[in-house]
């Protein structure tokens, strides 16, 4: 449920309109470490900055892409040093604080709609997609690799992209099956969230990819760790797919 809005955010001091963001957050249960105690209480503050300025929730998705767009083109077109990483790193980083921060502002100021999550998601699935192929395209063209490790990108491209929309879809039809039973469609905030399993797919964090990036510059050590990633983010795919389709069956049922 959205909290109201506030009649003027620039009359509220930051620390209130952070007190308000954390009354309307939404349940930390399945999110991964890093989205958990980094990214949201980040993008927590980054949304009180924004709602003091007066902006939108869309503002803030187009921040964030760009900042992510920037970050990734960087990643595709300039040669893996020390400083491209931690830039790259850095903007990626920024930007996935950002794409927390949209929904938490748009549910303080009640402006959530259909067209700002099209939006928010569309920005997702895209970068999603083309952070992995500028990995192939840096280790194409900087990198002194056999050709088979140019699959490991390609890989990642596809886990990922699957992932996202699992997750999506998931999550959709379980609001749908909710609102025909009128139960809850969102979880509480409340709700209690294992600190084990946020650990356990912490590898499967987005934000754990962008900071890893920081070692772009080290080949021998960013290769063998992006192989890694890719491999834990297909494993827990397949558990996280095994699990979605049981509960899509109890959710027919």
């Amino acid at each position: 449920m959205a909290t109201r809005p506030l009649t003027d955010g620039r009359t509220q001091s930051h620390r209130e309109v952070v007190r308000r963001l954390a009354a309307a957050q939404k349940s930390n249960r399945g999110a991964a470490g890093w989205s958990r105690w980094v990214n949201r209480p980040a993008g927590r503050q980054l949304a009180a900055l924004a709602y003091r300025l007066g902006l939108s929730p869309n503002h803030v998705t187009v921040a964030s892409a760009a900042l992510s767009g920037t970050g990734i083109a960087l990643l595709a077109t300039q040669r893996p040093t020390v400083g491209t990483g931690l830039l790259v790193a850095a903007l990626l980083v920024v930007g996935y604080m950002l794409d927390a921060a949209d929904g938490q502002l748009a549910r303080l100021t009640g402006t959530g709609s259909r067209a700002g999550e099209w939006l928010d998601h569309v920005v997702d699935a895209t970068k999603t997609a083309v952070i992995h192929l500028a990995v192939l395209v840096s280790w194409y063209r900087f990198l002194d690799l056999p050709d088979r490790m140019l699959l490991v990108p390609l890989a990642f491209s596809a886990v990922a992209c699957v992932f996202f929309f699992s997750v999506i879809l998931s999550e959709q039809l379980r609001r749908s099956a909710h609102a025909a039973l009128g139960a809850p469609t969102t979880r509480p905030a409340s709700e209690p969230a294992p600190v084990l399993r946020s650990l356990v797919v912490l590898p499967g964090d987005y934000g754990i990819l962008c900071v890893s990036f920081a070692l772009l510059g080290f080949s021998a050590v960013f290769v063998p760790l992006y192989t890694l990633l890719m491999v834990a983010n297909a494993l827990l795919l397949l558990a996280a797919l095994v699990r979605w389709y049981r509960e899509m069956r109890t959710l027919t049922a």
